[in-house]
């Protein structure tokens, strides 16, 4: 996972952990940029503790999200992080992003049913997928992924309209569930003991850093209480 942008090897960067010892993964969601630069919100991520950091812009061209994620590659792979290209397979392929994810309409509804249809000379080396109910995870697992989300375990302004899982969906994963996975959706520092109780031990967030008055804290805050 040591690599450049665009793919290249860069030996002088730190050994990213392996996944399942992976507890926060956070976001540079363009809807929460707030007019603020990625570039520092990148950073800040890094600074704070965050294990991988999803590069997610809704609605943007291609070629805007590839200079998105170009300008944030040496950020992450400087601090050992993760970075995840959103929805954009080629994208990640041809940045040499280490991680891609995809929702179930990206997967599923697009005619894939194994990620290995996916893998190309190792690029992405990983690939994670969304799930909103038992019967997808499931699903999910049976396509090889190398984790998967949970979630939105309350309700969220990144997936709107979309129902809120409870934390019953989470104390499912917690109990079926040996593939690492990450519980996401509305987490904040208020609720997080409930998610952790529910059996969660990963955790995607998103406005709750991106919206904290400082995001290097509060991702620090999270990791604290992650253990």
């Amino acid at each position: 996972h040591r690599l450049r942008a665009g793919g290249l090897p860069d030996p002088s960067a730190p050994a990213v952990k392996p996944l399942a010892d992976c507890r926060l993964y956070a976001f540079v969601d363009t809807a929460y940029l707030d007019g603020r630069d990625p570039l520092t919100l990148a950073r800040q991520l890094c600074d704070g503790g965050a294990d991988l950091i999803q590069v997610r812009a809704k609605g943007w061209p291609v070629d805007a999200v590839q200079r998105l994620a170009e300008s944030i590659a040496p950020v992450t792979t400087a601090a050992g992080v993760r970075l995840v290209i959103n929805d954009h397979v080629e994208l990640a392929r041809d940045l040499g992003a280490p991680v891609c994810h995809l929702g179930q309409e990206d997967f599923f509804d697009a005619g894939y049913r194994q990620v290995a249809e996916l893998r190309r000379q190792g690029r992405p080396a990983e690939f994670g997928l969304s799930t909103h109910a038992p019967d997808q995870a499931v699903r999910a697992l049976a396509a090889g992924p190398d984790y998967i989300a949970i979630g939105p375990v309350f309700p969220t302004g990144t997936k709107p309209g979309r129902p809120a899982v409870t934390l019953e969906y989470v104390r499912w994963a917690a109990e079926h569930v040996e593939l690492p996975w990450f519980a996401i959706g509305g987490i904040t520092l208020e609720n997080l003991d409930a998610v952790l109780a529910a059996g969660a031990t990963r955790i995607c967030v998103v406005s709750a850093i991106l919206r904290a008055p400082d995001v290097t804290q509060a991702c620090r805050e999270f990791r604290r209480r992650l253990g």
